[in-house]
């Protein structure tokens, strides 16, 4: 019932959430009629389908939730039967995807051969959430995070500087680089500067026209020659090559990057040893290995 519920609240309509889900209008119909039953609630403004009613809007948050976890279970019970040997899931940052999802992979391998991985790049705030959600059994996520059954332990911090095309003037500037000559017109605000403390540093950055959550669109913007932005020195290892990075001298803060570990995952074992060969990469070699210029 819920699940023909949301169908329809999603499309719109009957015919589509029909079609959406492989059965008849009628059948479709009648399963709604019987959750309003249950619930002795209209849940829809009209028999248009295309309007919810005020308690539908709060049922139909609570039905994505709720078929949200019963897919992911199905799905983790689908895959213990099919992987014996278990599973791991990873989430991390994109900056620090790009430097440990290569030599991780192949000794995890050694260390446990026919395991499964799932690797996926995302910012802070969706690898907290996959953690939480226990959709991630480990996290690679910028910043400190108090979280109830997970884990957390440092792994490195990088500097936050100029990034910019080498045509940019900026690229080319004699002497020290401010934060005057960077936070201009020309200067796109992105999600990392907000765990940059300094109160002088905000105050600067809020009046910024142009704002990007995603870090490939924020590095093609870059690319255009026209636009800079502020980042750990570590993103450039996902960037092209060509980019410019430039410390920044009255800005001296670092980013600082931690692996989280779920307490309680189907397969904790595989976990805590995909975690020891994570903490175990030497750092220091992967952040100067192919060093961005400047």
């Amino acid at each position: 019932m819920l699940r023909c519920f949301s169908a329809v609240a999603e499309a719109g309509n009957l015919a589509d959430a029909a079609i959406r889900l492989g059965r008849t209008q009628p059948a479709i119909s009648m399963k709604l009629k019987q959750l309003e039953d249950h619930l002795n609630q209209r849940l829809f403004v009209s028999d248009r389908k295309s309007q919810l009613t005020p308690v539908g809007l709060q049922i139909f948050e609570l039905a994505r939730t709720e078929l949200r976890q019963f897919d992911d279970t199905i799905k983790a019970i689908q895959t213990a039967a099919v992987s014996p040997q278990g599973l791991v899931r990873v989430a991390s940052v994109p900056s620090v995807a790009g430097l440990v999802f290569p030599s991780m992979v192949e000794k995890f391998r050694v260390v446990c051969p026919g395991t499964r991985i799932e690797l996926q790049d995302t910012d802070t705030q969706q690898v907290i959430d996959a953690l939480s959600r226990g959709k991630a059994d480990i996290g690679i996520a910028s910043n400190d995070h108090a979280l109830n059954g997970i884990q957390q332990t440092k792994l490195f911090s990088d500097r936050f500087g100029l990034i910019c095309s080498p045509r940019h003037p900026l690229a080319h500037k004699k002497g020290p680089i401010t934060l005057v000559d960077v936070i201009s017109d020309q200067f796109i605000r992105n999600d990392l500067c907000l765990s940059i403390t300094s109160q002088s540093f905000q105050e600067m950055t809020a009046r910024a026209s142009l704002s990007a959550r995603n870090t490939l669109s924020l590095i093609s913007m870059v690319r255009s020659d026209r636009w800079v932005t502020i980042l750990p020195k570590a993103v450039l290892h996902i960037a092209p090559s060509d980019l410019i990075f430039r410390e920044i001298s009255d800005l001296t803060s670092r980013r600082q990057v931690n692996l989280l570990l779920r307490e309680k995952s189907p397969f904790q074992e595989y976990s805590e040893k995909l975690k020891d060969v994570i903490l175990s990469t030497n750092w220091e070699t992967n952040l100067s290995a192919g060093s961005p210029k400047r």
